[in-house]
């Protein structure tokens, strides 16, 4: 069961939108992709924009997270063809391919993002929900499914670059020597420091919280670690290729 509240406050009450989240993923007919598109546009150029409309959802619908698994469906498809380029470059069968795109999906995508929403829902709920002296106003609170949107929507633009530019910068990124070296670790740096980025704009658009600057250290350990990878000679490009395709 999914984490719906924590100790400590009384979280207002409200009815879960998961079983509805759920039910709509069979009904393609009811999807937004078009917004779902402007969407993933928008995140990779201006996502405050991205999150503005987030604040009018919530005025419209009364929820944080989104009500329609468009974005993640989108996402999970796009995953699947970009995998399946990659094993058709560098596979060396039908059935490993198999196997490499259901892991990318679950794995990358899937249980990281279910794990790091939990993580950020736990840590929001807990530590950084602002306080309110007036015990009338009834408390808001962090729904999990909106920390698991805010996961996919900052991993969408890191799938554009580790994914899909990687993808035909390979050739040269997994190639012995210094420049080979320092572009797949430069390329590493800008996508997780632009993942957490977003990650810090989800959760500080939300009114409710404060000290959202935490979600933006681990871009400081990124900038931190890349240069001492870089010192000793760790490529991340041939690292992750050699886990899947490795001979």
């Amino acid at each position: 069961m999914l984490p719906t509240g924590s100790k400590g406050r009384m979280p207002s009450r409200a009815t879960s939108p998961f079983p509805h989240y759920l039910r709509r993923i069979v009904k393609w007919q009811q999807m937004d992709i078009e917004y779902t598109f402007w969407q993933m546009l928008h995140l990779c150029s201006s996502p405050k924009v991205v999150y503005q409309h987030t604040k009018y959802h919530k005025q419209t619908k009364n929820q944080w997270a989104r009500d329609d698994p468009a974005f993640v469906v989108v996402c999970i498809l796009l995953l699947a063809v970009s995998t399946l380029a990659y094993c058709a470059t560098y596979d060396r069968g039908t059935g490993h391919a198999v196997f490499v795109v259901f892991s990318v999906i679950c794995f990358h995508y899937l249980l990281t993002g279910a794990a790091v929403a939990t993580i950020c829902w736990f840590l929001t709920n807990n530590y950084l929900l602002e306080e309110t002296p007036n015990s009338h106003v009834v408390e808001q609170r962090v729904e999990w499914l909106y920390a698991f949107d805010v996961h996919c929507n900052s991993f969408f633009p890191l799938f554009i670059v580790l994914y899909v530019l990687h993808f035909f910068l390979s050739p040269l990124l997994v190639a012995h020597g210094f420049i080979p070296l320092l572009l797949s670790n430069v390329i590493l740096m800008v996508a997780v420091s632009y993942y957490h980025y977003l990650n810090f704009l989800g959760y500080d658009v939300l009114p409710f919280l404060e000290k959202t600057t935490v979600f933006l250290y681990p871009i400081g350990i990124t900038i931190i670690l890349t240069p001492f990878f870089i010192l000793i000679g760790f490529n991340p490009s041939r690292y992750f290729l050699n886990i899947y395709f490795s001979q």
